[in-house]
């Protein structure tokens, strides 16, 4: 039986405070600067009105960048955090009116139902992976969960009218959102199941409307016209961030941006290595650590606890009101068994860990951020069935008044998220991530070129160059990214802007004289140091046409084994079989040596010794390492170290102790690094201030090497407290 249409007015106040509140909390808990992972290029896509990668996400970019320029705050990247934290608390304000609405036939007393459905708007929004979400801006998901709730409540609110007065209009304006919230990502469209059981239920002869049926058409055609032309007028203009360059409209480029096809991901039918069941059980992982994931020995406690509470308030819900008990169970099968099944994952990154498997490159809980939310409005009808309970065994006992506020008790469960999330869910201090950028950028000369491994040594490094102007002298060249033909393009296209010395390591700036002696080691270096002239060739001297096909490439691509010499380096591959980037390092190579410094990060590893065979010719030189025109002999400032190879001793030695801002990666944290597959990038300093005690215990020098031991061990010490 259709349920009776609803005419009050909703408690919007109330809405307003409890989003009011969850703002609070995350504001108390944000980041206060960019992080690891995507965080770095969606702020500085926000900043450029730049295109971060597949599928360009164009809504969240223009909404990220007219929300910055808004000047409340001095650091560019704390307002874009701030726009994740007040749409996520946007979303907890309208799941707040949804489970209030829901609640009606459960809890009859007004208050009651405002207090549960707040009590379950603050479990959902203080869940861990929401939280942990929306303290900074590492994804485009927290307008993706505004999205998903404003459709939810228009739905609910337009059945709720009587059908003289209910619009039309807000059918089509439902379409529209669907159609605008996909030019963000495809996540805000999993609010169609609920849409569905709604208008079918309610009034399916509106979809026969010629008003809905023109109108919804032309909605979803606007809504989605952004991917058609914003993106490739913006990728036209070539911003500095311009992943896939999706230019020219309806161009294949643009197609495959937005397919997604740089990353080669199967059909859902053509199942990854992980099976479904497996994928279920991933799932049950991170479900595990929503709701007390500091409390690690009462954590399955809790799990249970609100996993029982929300089917609970699911089936009271469903048995009271079927329309709305069925639109949310619809919502809850989309956002968890279905979006499993269609996101094919491969095993989670530390699911199984026992077993050697093939892996996600770090946790996919995000993608289920939604589930993670909306499972508070479950819990919003648990709490309320829950109470009502109470009210009943009390029977005649006390007013009625008195049994209402008796049974309110059981709401105190909803400060277990807040109390047992707290410290892993905050991002509050944490500044790795700008301080490691700023850190590898000052150790690089003057119009060096930088070779990066992948995102998380690359991305705040485009950060700090874009947003905050950091050593944007430094040309940066992506390992990943050099296998596509778009990244070269825009290493070649780079017109190297003016080295600022002000704004650099003192290690670059023009040093004066004391006692009327320079403090270099001699005139012409002194000299070399106050002009650093700009290199006047370009970085890649190829032609587009040599990009797009790499056999037109001279020197490189028929014989790579029997390469001519670059300047004095010897390249040898080591791989029978090259890919893309292996033969851009060999042509960054051979256009630079003798022009340009060249580096390649710590973070690349092995890979220009092992696939270059450039052993013989690097320098360590802090968290990077230089290539040498010329094959490396020690020197007094030369070192050979059993770990970082050849080690330049007094450019390491300024930048460990007068430039980098170790204390970000060495201090102490309650958990550990909370994100194990971002390790890597603090094993960073581990290595390198632990190689240099080494050295420097060698050379007698034990005052800094106990001091470097020290920090080594407090990285390690993070490092190994981590956890899953």
């Amino acid at each position: 039986m259709q349920p009776e249409p609803i005419s009050r007015r909703p408690p919007y106040v109330w809405a307003a405070v409890t989003g009011a509140v969850v703002l609070g909390i995350y504001l108390a808990t944000l980041a206060p600067t960019t992080a690891f992972w995507d965080t770095s290029e969606y702020i500085a896509a926000a900043k450029v009105l730049g295109i971060p990668h597949p599928p360009g996400n164009p809504l969240f970019t223009l909404m990220a960048h007219v929300w910055g320029l808004f000047p409340f705050a001095a650091s560019y990247a704390v307002r874009i955090n701030v726009f994740a934290a007040v749409t996520s608390a946007a979303t907890a304000a309208l799941w707040f009116l949804v489970a209030e609405r829901w609640l009606e036939t459960i809890v009859p007393r007004r208050g009651a139902r405002i207090a549960a459905a707040a009590a379950g708007a603050l479990v959902g929004a203080l869940s861990w992976t929401v939280w942990n979400q929306s303290v900074v801006n590492e994804k485009v998901y927290t307008v993706s969960m505004l999205s998903i709730a404003l459709v939810a409540w228009i739905i609910v609110r337009w059945a709720d009218q009587p059908i003289g007065a209910r619009h039309d209009r807000h059918l089509v304006l439902i379409a529209y959102l669907l159609a605008l919230t996909s030019t963000n990502h495809l996540m805000g469209v999993l609010a169609l199941p609920l849409v569905a059981v709604y208008v079918l239920w309610t009034e399916p002869r509106a979809l026969l409307r010629p008003t809905v049926v023109f109108g919804g058409l032309l909605a979803i055609l606007v809504g989605i016209s952004i991917n058609y032309i914003y993106l490739p007028i913006r990728a036209g203009q070539y911003p500095p961030i311009n992943e896939g360059e999706p230019i020219g409209f309806f161009s294949q480029a643009l197609s495959e941006v937005l397919g997604r096809e740089q990353y080669g991901k199967p059909s859902v039918f053509d199942r990854q290595t992980a099976s479904f069941f497996d994928q279920l059980a991933n799932y049950w992982q991170y479900w595990k650590w929503q709701f007390s994931r500091d409390w690690r020995g009462f954590a399955p406690l809790a799990t249970a606890i609100f996993t029982v509470l929300g089917f609970t308030g699911l089936w009271a819900l469903v048995r009271r009101d079927r329309r709305a008990g069925i639109g949310a169970a619809a919502l809850l099968v989309t956002l968890t068994v279905a979006l499993i099944y269609y996101l094919n994952f491969r095993y989670g990154y530390s699911i199984f860990p026992e077993r050697t498997l093939d892996r996600e490159v770090r946790e996919r809980d995000y993608f289920f951020v939604a589930s993670f939310s909306f499972f508070g409005v479950l819990v919003a009808m648990g709490f309320g069935a829950l109470m009502r309970s109470v009210v009943e065994a009390l029977r005649d006992r006390g007013t009625e008044t008195g049994r209402w506020a008796a049974a309110s008790a059981v709401l105190g469960l909803a400060f277990v998220p807040l109390l047992g999330n707290r410290l892993t869910a905050s991002r509050a201090g944490e500044t790795l991530a700008h301080d490691f950028a700023v850190d590898m950028l000052q150790s690089v000369e003057p119009y060096g070129i930088l070779i990066t491994a992948g995102d998380n040594d690359t991305f705040p490094l485009w950060f700090a160059q874009e947003v905050e102007g950091v050593r944007r002298d430094v040309t940066l060249a992506n390992l990943s990214l050099m296998n596509t033909r778009w990244h070269l393009k825009q290493i070649q296209r780079r017109r190297t802007p003016e080295f600022v010395a002000e704004s650099a390591a003192a290690l670059w700036r023009p040093r004066p004289a004391e006692g009327g002696s320079p403090l270099t080691d001699s005139l012409a270096r002194r000299e070399s140091l106050i002009r650093w002239p700009r290199p006047d060739n370009p970085v890649l001297a190829l032609t587009e046409e040599q990009i797009a096909d790499t056999m037109l490439l001279p020197d490189i691509g028929a014989a790579p084994r029997g390469l001519p010499p670059f300047g004095n380096v010897q390249l040898q591959f080591a791989n029978q079989y090259l890919l893309l980037q292996d033969l851009m390092s060999a042509v960054l190579i051979r256009d630079n040596i003798g022009r340009r410094p060249i580096y390649f990060a710590w973070s690349t590893g092995p890979y220009p010794d092992q696939t270059l065979g450039l052993a013989p010719y690097l320098i360590s030189q802090g968290l990077v390492r230089k290539l040498n025109n010329g094959v490396v002999t020690a020197t007094d400032s030369i070192v050979a170290s059993p770990l970082l190879g050849y080690v330049d001793l007094p450019r390491t030695t300024a930048l460990m102790w007068n430039e980098y801002d170790w204390e970000a990666a060495a201090r102490s944290r309650p958990f550990g690094w909370i994100d194990p597959p971002s390790s890597s990038i603090l094993q960073l300093y581990a290595i390198v201030y632990g190689g240099m005690a080494d050295l420097y215990r060698s050379r007698g020098e034990t005052e800094l090497a106990v001091r470097a031991d020290s920090i080594s061990a407090a990285v390690r010490a993070n490092i190994l407290g981590a956890q899953p």
